[in-house]
């Protein structure tokens, strides 16, 4: 029996398929990730700043670590934010702002040998560190995970006009606001319980009209329910700030 030829045409076409799937599929991750790489990385040298050389007051040690800082530092302003965090832009540009105003304090006082003046601008470094960190960092991860999802029907299905895409995140959309309504709020949000649960009511209500809407295949009501469900997702996380 004769074995048919490879179309390798066809072969191409689909490898090629593949790769554009799997490319378009990391960026989306990137895209809906609320992380900065960058900042993950400097956290190494944080950690030995704050629990080796800080605590035990070794100046040495934190003169010998400014070029993991200086390094770090640049990668940092040089990063960029994901989409998921483009309405975080403002914040975070203050803080990198602030952290290279305290790294220039590091370099003078390592330049000029000043201990006191060397341990202070490392607690500073610390404190900014932790700033940043707080910019980017969701209050609460079952909100941030209903954000992944609304982010790519607000900002990408909706202007793209995609309803089978819109139609399709709505069970995801439903499962990421059960687990949502059985959050509990971080112990440092207790005094803002009563507008959490207020706005979180009223998402739940966008929640379900953006079901309603989807049935109903009217592009002009889907895009007025989801305008709907994003203004409601902001006021919810609005609370947190």
């Amino acid at each position: 029996m004769m074995k048919r030829p490879w179309n390798k045409g066809l072969v191409i076409f689909l490898f090629m398929t593949s790769i554009c799937q799997i490319l378009q599929a990391q960026e989306t991750s990137r895209e809906t990730s609320a992380t900065v790489p960058a900042l993950i990385e400097f956290h190494k040298v944080i950690y030995k700043i704050w629990h080796t050389a800080w605590p035990n007051k070794d100046t040495d040690m934190l003169m010998s670590l400014l070029p993991e800082i200086e390094k770090g530092t640049v990668q940092i302003v040089q990063a960029e934010l994901p989409g998921i965090l483009r309405d975080k832009k403002t914040s975070w540009e203050k803080g990198i702002e602030e952290l290279r105003a305290v790294v220039k304090e590091y370099q003078t006082a390592v330049e000029g040998k000043q201990k006191q003046r060397l341990l202070d601008a490392a607690e500073k470094l610390h404190a900014q560190y932790e700033a940043l960190v707080r910019v980017i960092r969701p209050p609460l991860r079952q909100l941030e995970d209903f954000h992944a999802v609304l982010y790519m029907v607000y900002h990408y299905y909706m202007p793209g006009e995609s309803l089978d895409k819109i139609r399709a995140s709505v069970e995801p959309l439903r499962d990421k606001m059960t687990a949502l309504n059985r959050a509990t709020l971080p112990a440092r949000f207790k005094g803002k319980e009563a507008s959490f649960m207020e706005a979180r009511k009223e998402l739940e209500k966008a929640v379900n009209e953006i079901g309603v809407a989807v049935s109903s295949n009217d592009l002009g009501k889907i895009k007025t329910a989801v305008e709907a469900m994003h203004s409601r997702y902001v006021t919810l996380a609005g609370v947190f700030e």
